[in-house]
């Protein structure tokens, strides 16, 4: 019977909690403290989520952060929300939407390569100590210095009507929901994220990740590796 208690699980996370939220569960499931994940998913966000358990674990942890990540997202064209994803509110609407699917693949491959990113108000990211959604939530808007960020490839998938969706691989530190806002600005029409699916990190894949309701107390060890 395996009784490594520190290693690194996979998660498949699912729609409405924080990755936090994963990681207090875990904790009262497993009993150690000591858990943390490599890299934040949006409550809307699904997919991906590595997790390290035990102190050994959670100290090497960060060699998963430099990986690349790869997405599954869905644009909804037409439309622009204050936090750039379909939980915001909805600032611009563009009632004459009229994109063309080569319009849309032409944008994509636009944005292939190193680009300059400016990091979402409703975001993680601290400045002068603070996250910024937390000032978001106060109605601050502070000015954010744009980051380079690497987008290897963006696949075209489907457009149907003002829904596109598309497949992203992408360096660390890319903001996808910034992305689906800077595409729909470059086209014209406005543009936020509808959903999120991170499906890689590097070489781990979510079609190998757990549920968290299939984890007990009793198994939690043998998904470590």
């Amino acid at each position: 019977m395996n009784k490594t208690t520190s290693g690194f699980i996979l998660i498949n996370k699912p729609e409405g909690i924080t990755s936090h939220d994963v990681i207090k569960r875990l904790r009262a499931i497993i009993g150690i403290k000591k858990i943390g994940h490599a890299g934040t998913l949006d409550p809307m966000a699904t997919g991906l989520l590595i997790v390290g358990v035990g102190r050994q674990a959670t100290k090497n942890i960060s060699k998963f952060m430099k990986l690349d990540k790869e997405y599954e997202a869905e644009i909804f064209l037409g439309a622009k929300t204050d936090t750039y994803d379909k939980e915001g509110k909805i600032i611009y609407v563009n009632n004459s939407y009229t994109v063309n699917e080569k319009d849309i693949k032409d944008t994509l491959f636009s944005f292939v390569g190193t680009i300059e990113q400016i990091p979402p108000m409703y975001s993680a990211k601290k400045v002068r100590g603070t996250k910024l959604y937390e000032m978001a939530r106060e109605g601050i808007e502070v000015e954010r210095s744009s980051v380079s960020v690497r987008i290897y490839d963006i696949d075209l998938v489907s457009v149907d009507g003002n829904i596109v969706k598309v497949n992203v691989k992408c360096g660390t530190g890319t903001y996808i929901r910034s992305l689906t806002h800077d595409i729909g600005e470059k086209l014209g029409c406005g543009g936020y994220l509808r959903t999120l699916r991170r499906s890689a990190i590097g070489k781990y894949l979510v079609t190998d990740a757990n549920k968290l309701e299939d984890i007990d107390e009793e198994n939690w060890n043998k998904y470590l590796f």
